[in-house]
């Protein structure tokens, strides 16, 4: 009975990790990272920082979010959560096309590289993903969690802080998000592990050098 209880409590724990920590939200904790950090960021007038979040939730949470009803209607996808390989395409594609919708006007703004780099990034990273959905499930939470792993590195060195606590706490919460998602079996170890290098490296890349 107690083994029933503590196993229940865990899968509720790793599911509930996996919604807060759902990749779709992944570029809004990055701008809340980058905004929040003791480096020039912080600096930025109130007003934009708003209106960079409205336009990131806007295009890449709720919108996205508002055509899985449909896509389910439709029958395009069999689950909300969208754990099949084939039924990602059509979310996948969808959510690629309004990261560079968001580049785009990102683009257009009056503020620093690295925060458009960082837009660029989400909107590589998509991309990539979708590609690679073709032939092989990746874990898209695991990319997430590499990435913002990738974004405190790059602002630490950028701004010549450390920002330890910060790392310390991307790195803890990378490994709750990994964790959670081969003890719900959405993921063998080869799909989770990929994934979160694929985040990390990508994303060190894109960010170090634009």
């Amino acid at each position: 009975m107690t083994s029933d209880k503590t196993s229940a409590f865990e899968d509720t724990l790793a599911k509930i990790i996996s919604v807060v920590y759902h990749p779709l939200l992944i570029p809004l904790y990055g701008l809340l990272i980058i905004f929040l950090s003791p480096t020039i960021f912080e600096y930025l007038p109130l007003a934009y920082k708003k209106i960079l979040l409205l336009i990131v939730l806007l295009n890449n949470v709720l919108i996205p979010l508002s055509l899985i009803p449909y896509l389910k209607y439709r029958q395009l996808i069999s689950s909300w959560f969208v754990i099949n390989q084939k039924e990602r395409i059509i979310p996948l594609i969808t959510t690629s096309i309004f990261y560079f919708i968001t580049l785009y006007i990102i683009l257009t703004f009056k503020i620093p590289v690295f925060i458009k780099a960082f837009i660029l990034t989400s909107a590589v990273l998509s991309s990539i993903i979708t590609v690679i959905n073709f032939w092989f499930k990746i874990s898209i939470h695991s990319v997430g969690a590499g990435a913002l792993i990738a974004l405190v590195i790059a602002l630490s060195v950028k701004s010549n802080d450390p920002l330890t606590l910060m790392l310390i706490a991307v790195i803890l919460l990378a490994g709750l998000v990994l964790s959670s998602r081969l003890w719900l079996n959405s993921h063998s170890p080869k799909e989770v592990w990929l994934g979160f290098f694929l985040g990390v490296f990508t994303s060190a890349f894109l960010l170090f050098f634009f």
